[in-house]
């Protein structure tokens, strides 16, 4: 599992610009940290890169999940973290929005690996004493694509 050190908020919104660009639509992003570590903040970056203004996104922590109107891609944004049992993910409607129209992005999604699609990109957010590691785990083949090309892109300055 490769990993990218972003020294500081601005390089982790350029990472998640860089993804936001590279997504399409279905695309699932499970965002994984402690509290802190930058989920929402990659999460908004990549938002804004599929055409939703920054000012629009913020954490769903109590309102369990946000829908963003990008002018490329529509955007379901979770946050599970306040959950205790699958059966809350299913009054919600998550297994009806994960994975459909649009991107959608999960944080804590770990609390919930069961009900996760078979298909998805973990981004893994470690806090450093100077920044954050970011880990890139695709789970399918269309995801170590799109690892790939991130890897590509970073390599190459991007």
């Amino acid at each position: 599992m490769n990993n990218i050190y972003c020294k500081d908020e601005e390089k982790t919104e350029k990472l998640g610009h860089l993804l936001g660009t590279l997504l399409s639509d279905g695309d699932v992003l499970c965002l994984s940290g402690d509290l802190g570590a930058g989920k929402t903040c990659l999460a908004k970056a990549v938002a804004t890169a599929l055409g939703v203004s920054p000012s629009d996104v913020n954490s769903p922590t109590f309102s369990l999940m946000n829908i963003y109107k990008g002018s490329k891609l529509e955007i379901k944004h979770f946050d599970l973290y306040r959950l205790n049992s699958a059966e809350e993910l299913e009054d919600i409607g998550f297994g009806e929005y994960v994975g459909n129209n649009g991107v959608t992005l999960i944080e804590w999604g770990e609390l919930f690996q069961e009900e996760l699609p078979q298909e998805y990109l973990l981004v893994k957010i470690v806090k450093e004493e100077t920044g954050r590691r970011i880990f890139l785990e695709a789970y399918g083949s269309h995801y170590k694509e799109l690892c790939e090309k991130v890897w590509t892109l970073v390599n190459a300055g991007n």
